[in-house]
């Protein structure tokens, strides 16, 4: 079960819903993949509106991944996401605000 408080959100993948999350491992995942310099480059990117399908598919890709999925970003790529791109889109959002947010 998704649990909000640990970052986690939920993401249809083919039928299968997983939960996602961005470990620290996962950021630097998506850190390497977009060639970005800092996680505030990144949070900025998405914040401004800068950011592209190709961000939103890493991000899911690492966050899936850190939360037990074993598909690779070709993988997810050619998958079916629950919700189509705006889905995708606000999961992505969604698992960065959590990431950054402080409790309570």
């Amino acid at each position: 079960m998704t649990n909000p408080w640990t970052g986690e959100v939920p993401v249809d993948v083919d039928g299968t819903e997983y939960d996602a999350k961005l470990s620290l491992g996962a950021l630097v995942e998506v850190e390497a993949e977009l060639e970005e310099q800092s996680l505030i480059g990144l949070v900025e990117r998405f914040e401004a509106g800068r950011f592209s399908a190709r961000d939103v598919l890493a991000l899911l890709a690492a966050a899936l991944r850190a939360g037990g999925w074993q598909g690779t970003s070709a993988d997810l790529a050619a998958a079916e996401i629950g919700g189509g791109p705006m889905e995708a889109t606000r999961a992505a959002g969604a698992l960065l605000s959590r990431a950054f947010e402080l409790p309570g």
